[in-house]
């Protein structure tokens, strides 16, 4: 059954799996929708989700945000084994895979659409109807393969012309294309605007055919986990603010800083963490 849910008009839609993530401390919800939905909550955006999950999947850290969760005999389960060499990731299990049509026609004049994939479960352009100002694409899941052990590595995302001009904005990770300056490149010449995020490093931006670095402040990291899909809601949030992304890619990277300070969903910026943020970009 579809989860009860007003389907009155949001500002921020957000789509994909929630992953069901394995800890050493035991399972805990995680994906970029969780992520991306607390993260543009806490930036003032009423947020719509659309996702599957299975029944051994919690929602409740979703509760104050109209979700409509597929059903699915189980959840998105992804086990991630942190190394001095970086992530080491399985997947697990995977939910049913989500269409654009479970959207309520409410929803699909969101100022923002954020298309979120972490194992491929929705298609890279949506379809006509769909008239958001900025679309938001996070294509980790279309980026990532997984042999019969289920361990997942980088993978060419191929036919992506199509999603890559729709798109208002594209957010990757170096560790998406696995280092490759060269993938990078294409990426940024085929999109409008593309932030690629490099952890500790900060991010860099491309648009216009220019190319800038933000650093991030030093932080002490307890759990990188979801600081990708943090950074990615704060700058579509802040993108469609000012429409300017130079703007957004700053105010993002301090955002997503700060989060790795604390464990899992815990890292979803906090009122003053924001109020700090914006004093940081204004002065």
């Amino acid at each position: 059954m579809l989860n009860l849910v007003s389907l009155e008009p949001v500002d921020y839609l957000v789509m994909g799996h929630v992953a069901h993530d394995l800890t050493p401390t035991g399972p805990r919800l995680g994906g970029t929708v969780a992520y991306a939905a607390l993260t543009a909550r806490a930036l003032g955006m009423r947020v719509g989700v659309v996702t599957a999950a299975g029944p051994e999947t919690s929602l409740e850290p979703l509760n104050e945000i109209p979700v409509i969760s597929l059903p699915s005999p189980q959840s998105t389960t992804f086990e991630n084994i942190y190394t001095e060499h970086g992530r080491v990731q399985y997947l697990r299990a995977q939910a049913t895979r989500i269409d654009f049509n479970n959207v309520p026609k409410s929803w699909r004049s969101a100022s923002i659409i954020h298309l979120g994939p972490i194992a491929n479960e929705i298609k890279p352009t949506s379809p006509k109807g769909f008239s958001p100002s900025l679309l938001g694409i996070t294509p980790q899941g279309w980026m990532r393969t997984w042999n019969a052990e289920g361990r997942v590595s980088p993978s060419e995302w191929t036919d992506n012309e199509a999603a890559l001009a729709q798109a208002g904005a594209v957010v990757i990770s170096r560790e998406d294309v696995g280092g490759n300056d060269e993938v990078i490149e294409h990426i940024a010449h085929q999109t409008s605007v593309l932030a690629v995020t490099e952890g500790a490093a900060g991010a860099v931006l491309y648009w216009h055919g220019d190319r800038r670095r933000f650093r991030a402040p030093e932080a002490q990291e307890i759990d990188a986990t979801g600081a990708g899909d943090v950074f990615a809601a704060a700058f579509f949030v802040r993108l469609f603010t000012t429409r300017d992304p130079w703007e957004a890619t700053r105010f993002a990277t301090l955002i997503a800083s700060r989060s790795v300070t604390r464990l899992g969903l815990e890292g979803i910026p906090t009122s003053q963490e924001i109020e700090e943020c914006m004093m940081e970009i204004l002065h």
